[in-house]
């Protein structure tokens, strides 16, 4: 469950910003397949993956983080 609101919120951040699924994973330097499972919520994100997508997108980790776990 965790996974999955993280997951909404890259994605939709992502998009907001432009950035294709294809392009966003060549920019942070992982997989398309591993984006998407973290999108889907099959995979939680590191807390490395979590500071380098905020940093490509211009947004802070609290930004990022899901409003119920805030």
């Amino acid at each position: 469950m965790e996974g999955e609101k993280w997951g909404r919120r890259i994605r939709a951040f992502r998009k907001l910003k432009g950035y294709t699924q294809e392009g966003f994973a060549r920019e942070i330097g992982v997989s398309v397949s591993l984006l998407g499972e973290i999108e889907r919520g099959n995979r939680i994100p590191s807390e490395a993956f979590l500071m380098e997508v905020a940093d490509i997108l211009h947004v802070s980790i609290e930004e990022l983080q899901p409003p119920e776990d805030k």
